[in-house]
């Protein structure tokens, strides 16, 4: 029975990650640090000598770059999906998580509260982001059955990816932890679907990395 691997990969760090602001799918770039965070885990999977069959990446600019040091290092082209962007947060988008609660109230509220039909005006509720996230991974399961693939996306997406594989509701509190260039690793078996294999390495980086706020 084939079994498929994914190793997920968040970006590196930005200014809006170091300022603690939701960024969601405003595309903000890496900053010095997460150029810098990019290329170590570049170096990480090259000096593992990993064989891998895909590369994926969300088209958001702080994630491509991401990719792009995996794209040079190993001479590879990397698959574009739009739809491994981060959730789309409507009205806290640009907001810092001490502004948000001052700026709109009851939007962060219903945020924090994790209410999976709200839309944080203009953004996606936390059902429409699990099903973009469920469609893409069972999309790219079916592509690439028994391959490893190789996937660099957001903090709130991995997180619904992690909650997806270890059978977490949505309405729970967070869990996972999702660091800056962190390697994530989950499988599939077809009677078994989705585990977790490992989680949050960062032992690659050069000091610490910032979680994430986009979930």
């Amino acid at each position: 029975m084939p079994t498929t691997k994914l190793c997920l990969i968040r970006h590196g760090e930005t200014t809006w990650n170091a300022e603690r602001r939701l960024q969601g799918h405003t595309d903000i770039p890496l900053n010095a640090k997460g150029i810098l965070q990019a290329r170590q885990m570049a170096q990480a999977l090259k000096n593992a000598n990993l064989i891998f069959d895909v590369l994926y990446t969300s088209d958001l600019k702080r994630a491509a770059d991401t990719a792009n040091a995996i794209v040079e290092l190993f001479g590879i082209e990397a698959k574009v999906d739009s739809t491994l962007r981060e959730r789309h947060f409507g009205a806290l988008q640009g907001l810092s998580i001490q502004e948000a609660p001052l700026v709109q109230p009851a939007i962060w509220q219903a945020h924090i509260a994790r209410d999976l039909e709200h839309e944080l005006e203009g953004g996606e509720s936390i059902q429409q982001f699990a099903l973009r996230v469920q469609t893409v991974l069972d999309k790219i399961q079916a592509q690439h059955s028994g391959k490893t693939i190789l996937l660099v996306s957001h903090g709130g997406t991995l997180d619904m990816m992690y909650r997806i594989a270890s059978k977490q509701a949505l309405s729970t509190e967070r869990v996972a932890s999702v660091p800056n260039a962190s390697l994530n690793w989950i499988t599939h078996q077809q009677d078994d679907g989705w585990s977790i294999e490992r989680w949050a390495d960062t032992r690659h980086l050069e000091g610490p990395a910032l979680e994430g706020v986009d979930l």
